[in-house]
C-alpha cells in the first residue's frame, strides 16, 4: 500500500473517475450498508470488479466491513460528497459551455456554485424551444410574476397562458423597453386590452434594459439570454437560492426606480 500513500490527490480522483461504477458505489455505501451482491446489482458490474473496488476503498480507509456488508467511513462520506458536488458542477458547466458568454458573469458564478439547486435549460437543434417550455411551466405555477428585459422572446409564445394566469388572479409587473412595448401593443391590441383591463398587470418602460431577461416566479428567479437578431432564447437558468434572489432583487429594484409607467397613447402614437 506504500505506493498509494505516496500517490497524489489527483491520483485518487483519477482512480474514482476511471470507471463509471466507482463513484456510485462509494455514494451507495454512504446511504446504508451494502453487500457485494447488492452492489453488483446496483452498479451492473461483475462480482470480481466489485471485490477489487471494495479492496481499493478499504485500503484508502473510505469504507469498513460490518459482517458481510460494507459501509462508508467518515472519510469516505466526505470523498463521496465532494465527488458528487464536482460531477454536478461539471454537468452544469457542460450545459453552459457554449452559451455562458450570453449571460452576466454573476449568473454563471452562482449557477455553478449552487449547481444542485439550479435548473439549466438550454436549446439545441432538436429542441429549440426548450427554454420557452421551462418558462411556460414556471409561469403556469406562479401567483406573482415580474419581468425585466425584452419579454417578446418568452412571453409572445406564452401569451395565451399569460392572459389566462392574469384572469385567474396572478399579479404581474413587466419592465419593457419602449420598442418592445410598442411591438406587443400594435401586434396584439385585443390581447393587450384584455390584459390591461384585468387590473393585475403593472406595465412599466425603461429606455435601457439589460441585454438579458430577469424573471421572478413567486420565490424562484430565472435569467435568460436574448438574441435581438433572431428574437430567440438559447438558455434559461432558474433557481431559488438566496444569493440569486438577492442579486436579482438588487438589479430589478435599480431598474424599477428608473422606469416609468406605460402610457398607451405615447407608445402607440
Amino acid at each position: 500500500m506504500e505506493h498509494r500513500r505516496r500517490d497524489s490527490p489527483i491520483g485518487d480522483i483519477a482512480y474514482l473517475t476511471r470507471s463509471e461504477h466507482r463513484v456510485p458505489t462509494l455514494v451507495a455505501l454512504t446511504e446504508r450498508p451494502q453487500s457485494r451482491s447488492g452492489l453488483c446489482e446496483l452498479t451492473g458490474v461483475s462480482s470480481s470488479t466489485i471485490r477489487r473496488t471494495l479492496t481499493e476503498f478499504e485500503d484508502r480507509n473510505w469504507i469498513r466491513k460490518e459482517g458481510y456488508q460494507f459501509v462508508a467511513t467518515t472519510l469516505g462520506e466526505s470523498i463521496a460528497s465532494g465527488m458528487e458536488d464536482l460531477l454536478e458542477r461539471v454537468e452544469v458547466e457542460r450545459k453552459l459551455r457554449d452559451v455562458w458568454h450570453l449571460l452576466p458573469n454573476h449568473v454563471i458564478e452562482f449557477t455553478i456554485e449552487m449547481s444542485s439547486e439550479t435548473t439549466v435549460t438550454v436549446a439545441d437543434h432538436d429542441a429549440p424551444y426548450r427554454p420557452i417550455g421551462r418558462f411556460r411551466s414556471l409561469l403556469q405555477d406562479a401567483d406573482q410574476f415580474r419581468f425585466l428585459g425584452v419579454d417578446i422572446a418568452l412571453l409572445e409564445p406564452c401569451r395565451e397562458e399569460f392572459r389566462q394566469r392574469l384572469r385567474d388572479g396572478m399579479q404581474a409587473e413587466i419592465i419593457d423597453p419602449p420598442n418592445a412595448a410598442r411591438y406587443v401593443l400594435s401586434t396584439y391590441p385585443e390581447l393587450c386590452s384584455d390584459i390591461l383591463e384585468s387590473g393585475n398587470l403593472n406595465p412599466l418602460v425603461h429606455d435601457d434594459v439589460p441585454p438579458y431577461g430577469l424573471s421572478f416566479f413567486d420565490d424562484r428567479v430565472a435569467v435568460n439570454d436574448y438574441d435581438p437578431d433572431t428574437a430567440g432564447v438559447e438558455v434559461l437558468i432558474d433557481t431559488d437560492t438566496p444569493a440569486a434572489q438577492e442579486w436579482a432583487e438588487s438589479v430589478y429594484t435599480t431598474y424599477k426606480t428608473e422606469s416609468r409607467p406605460l402610457e398607451y397613447q405615447q407608445i402607440v402614437g
